[in-house]
Formats: structure tokens, sequence, C-alpha cells
């Protein structure tokens, strides 16, 4: 596995090798080892799987502290643009965002520390997107910043008219309304 830095302090893509041939192709999609070398911060707790069509936009979403999360995301089948927001007050990336195109072909993985909100867009006829996480589920801390917000200007890729977004998504604050807990 390889370990790529982005512009954004501890935010960092995840290759794996693949091996190919006219069978189709073996990848380790996780090895606690490395993970454990790399990360040794990082113990993941559960795994979760979603489904999702064309123009979908799930996000962006984030747990407040004491349940927030870590999380390593990948896509198994399609393609989406992942999108993560800097909400760490003393970050020099405070505010900005870092996008990146995962897909069944290019087998890359995202890794979000806590302190990001994070979202995805489904590019392909449909996806299916995978996640790890370092922390449970709490909806009493379950919270997110608007995926359309203007002062975050996120390109999603997509015409606005097909992108379909969840009422509970369309009611998350906007950015400078958000007193980030990070």
């Amino acid at each position: 596995m390889k370990k790529i830095k982005t512009f954004i302090k501890d935010l960092y893509v995840i290759e794996p090798q693949v091996f190919n041939d006219d069978r189709g192709y073996f990848m380790e999609s996780f090895k606690n080892n490395w993970f454990k070398s790399e990360f040794p911060e990082i113990e993941f707790v559960q795994d979760n799987e979603s489904k999702s069509d064309y123009g979908v936009l799930r996000g962006l979403h984030f747990q407040i502290p004491p349940y927030s999360q870590t999380k390593l995301v990948r896509v198994i089948c399609g393609e989406v643009l992942d999108v993560v927001v800097d909400l760490r007050k003393n970050s020099n990336s405070y505010g900005k965002y870092f996008s990146i195109k995962l897909s069944d072909k290019n087998k890359k993985q995202l890794l979000v520390p806590k302190g990001f909100a994070h979202g995805f867009i489904v590019l392909s006829n449909s996806a299916v997107f995978s996640y790890k996480v370092d922390n449970v589920y709490s909806k009493e801390h379950d919270s997110g910043v608007l995926c359309n917000d203007e002062d975050l200007n996120i390109n999603w890729l997509i015409e606005k008219k097909s992108i379909l977004i969840s009422k509970k998504d369309q009611s998350l604050k906007p950015f400078n309304k958000l007193i980030s807990p990070f």
C-alpha cells in the first residue's frame, strides 16, 4: 500500500497494490499491520456500505465529539466524487475542501481524519461505497454542513437538476452558521 499526502494536513490518499491478470485482479484493500505502522492511533471498529444511483449526493456529514470518526472510504463498484471539508478551527486549511474521484477502476481510498465533514456524489449509473470507521454511529452526535453551500462552492461535477439530496441533508446548516466542535 502507498500513502500519499494531500494539500490538507492529515488527509491521505491510500493506493493499494493491485495485481491484474487475464482472470481479473487481486488486492489487499485493508491490511491491519500496515495501517498500525502508518497510523498507530487509528483502530477501526465497524465497516459500512451503501449503494446509490447516479446523482445521489450523500453529505456533508460528521459526528461531534466524543463520537467523531476517522473514516477509510473506497468504492467497490462504480465511481463517485468524494469530498471532505476541513472543520478544524486551528488548521491552515479550515473551510477548504478536497475532492477526489474514487472508483472500482482506480481502487484509490481516502483516509478522512476526525474533524472533517464528508460526502460523495455518484458519477456512474450506480455505486457501492464502503467505509471503515473508528467509532460507532450516534444519532445524538450526528451533524453536517450543507452540501451546496455557496461559501464552500464545491464543484460536484453534475448539473444541479440531476442531483438527488435527502431532506435531512438539505436541512443542514451552511458553513458560515456552523460552530465547529473541532
